[in-house]
């Protein structure tokens, strides 16, 4: 589910080329995750590492995530433990 998430979320990014060169981008649904790079497809790379990246510390912090495309990365309102129970 997580790959398809994040296939679908990148279906999304914009890149923009920069005036001095290069190329920005980002995914409008999501309030973080931005990536540069001299190419297209540079940038486009960078910012697949960085919203994986970013996906990790927001399911961590139990963060609300956008729903792209039906899928969803929430629990509906369950949150993750902070701890996993010690093993016995």
């Amino acid at each position: 589910m997580l790959t398809e998430y994040v296939e679908k979320a990148m279906g999304h990014a914009i890149y923009e080329e920069m005036e001095g060169g290069g190329f920005f981008g980002h995914i409008p649904e999501f309030k973080g995750p931005w990536a540069d790079g001299a190419t297209k497809e540079e940038c486009q790379a960078r910012l697949r590492l960085v919203l994986e990246e970013w996906l990790v510390l927001a399911l961590r912090e139990d963060d609300e995530l956008p729903e792209i495309e039906g899928v969803s990365l929430n629990f509906g309102g369950k949150r993750w433990p902070k701890r996993l129970p010690a093993a016995s």
